[in-house]
């Protein structure tokens, strides 16, 4: 068929949207320690450009809540691929044109986090919106795409540093460009059909805040995303503290078993997901991912904590898009305002969980298993928004 009539075309032009998204959160702090010393950025410069870039996509989540459907979905997505392969490209780019690097990198990572954020927000809805049977199965084999593509980025990226040398990142950088830059072609051509055109009946942004579901659902994916960034982003550092080996190894260790386990566990719910109550699965997985985080932090054994942040990572996994299914399942015609203010939420828990683990550690001697015993209360919230969920559930349906 077409490549403007099969939606085929529009769910692997989602998969690559998400591939794109891990690439614009992981590649740039693989150069840090490249920056520091060839630029002599300061480590709290560096610690500012992982912050930044999530404000900027939490400042697009909030914009694009009010305006991505006036817009209309497919330029904001085209154009959301365009400005995250100028970012990237940039990176290669601005610190030399610009009369100072750091702030070169800074214009670049603004370019590719308004990418970035243009694309959680609104490749979820469009893959929703799809003709497509089994949803929930299609929403979580989509966001195991993210966690590939955070894998393909860090190997990829680390395997062209050995072979080719550390001083050769801009060639890396725009090959990483490529795959945005070609995924906006293709969305220009694939089918997009949006809940907007399909019911005229779309409850308007401001009935969302009149609705116990609509802060449910935000409380869960605050905690889904400060439970997943909070051992992702530190899970190198922490493979580096407790088993005393290099940093290559650690990326490896730690951030790629994370991705791997978590996208192994969207990949089998997507197969399974027939068989399993999704909000019961999401409560099974958050008590798992409590067992997760205590293991890590309190085991004295090493590998036993690295198998710690492994559980956590396979128990993260569904959170995330499920908490998206469920909108979608229980809220009557989800728009796409509703999918970008459940984008703010998880994207703040993003930014709130690395720096509340960072905070702890920092306060009891860089001692990072104190964090992550403090980042506990992440999962732990969300046991009992879930429990919160399940009642709102069983009550509608018995008032029903």
């Amino acid at each position: 068929m077409s490549i403007r009539t099969n939606y085929k075309h529009t769910l692997i032009a989602g998969y690559i949207s998400f591939i794109t998204q891990a690439i614009v959160n992981n590649f740039t702090p693989l150069l840090f320690v490249t920056f520091q010393k060839d630029w002599g950025i300061t480590l709290s410069q560096l610690a500012f450009i992982s912050t930044y870039n999530f404000v900027v996509q939490l400042v697009t989540d909030l914009i694009s809540a009010r305006y991505a459907d006036r817009i209309g979905v497919r330029r904001c997505i085209v154009f959301a691929h365009i400005s995250a392969a100028v970012g990237l490209a940039g990176l290669g780019i601005f610190p030399y044109i610009l009369p100072s690097p750091y702030v070169g990198v800074i214009v670049a990572i603004t370019f590719y986090a308004i990418g970035g954020g243009l694309i959680e927000v609104l490749t979820s809805p469009i893959i929703e919106a799809c003709p497509t049977e089994n949803k929930e199965a299609h929403m979580s084999l989509l966001h195991s795409f993210y966690c590939w593509g955070q894998m393909f980025a860090v190997l990829f990226s680390t395997l062209f540093f050995f072979v080719s040398g550390i001083e050769n990142w801009r060639i890396m950088a725009f090959l990483w460009a490529l795959i945005p830059a070609l995924n906006a072609v293709y969305f220009a051509f694939v089918p997009i059909v949006t809940v907007s055109q399909t019911d005229k009946n779309v409850q308007k942004t401001s009935d969302l805040f009149r609705n116990k579901l609509f802060y449910i659902l935000l409380v869960m994916m605050l905690c889904a995303g400060a439970s997943e960034l909070s051992i992702a982003q530190w899970a190198s550092a922490f493979a580096e503290e407790s088993l005393g080996i290099s940093k290559t190894a650690g990326d490896i260790l730690g951030p790629c078993l994370f991705a791997a386990l978590m996208g192994i566990a969207r990949v089998a719910y997507s197969k399974f997901s027939h068989r399993l109550n999704l909000e019961k699965y999401i409560l099974f997985c958050a008590v798992l991912c409590v067992a997760g985080y205590l293991i890590t932090a309190l085991s004295p054994y090493p590998l036993l904590s690295l198998a710690g942040c492994g559980i956590c990572g396979f128990a993260v996994g569904i959170m995330w898009p499920g908490t998206y299914s469920i909108a979608a399942k229980n809220w009557y015609n989800p728009s796409t305002a509703l999918f970008a203010m459940f984008a703010l939420a998880g994207d703040t828990g993003c930014s709130t969980g690395p720096l509340l683990l960072g905070s702890v550690s920092q306060l009891f001697g860089d001692n990072l298993r104190a964090g992550v015993l403090a980042g506990t209360v992440f999962p732990f919230v969300m046991i009992f928004a879930v429990l919160a969920l399940l009642r709102y559930i069983k009550k509608n349906k018995t008032e029903e």
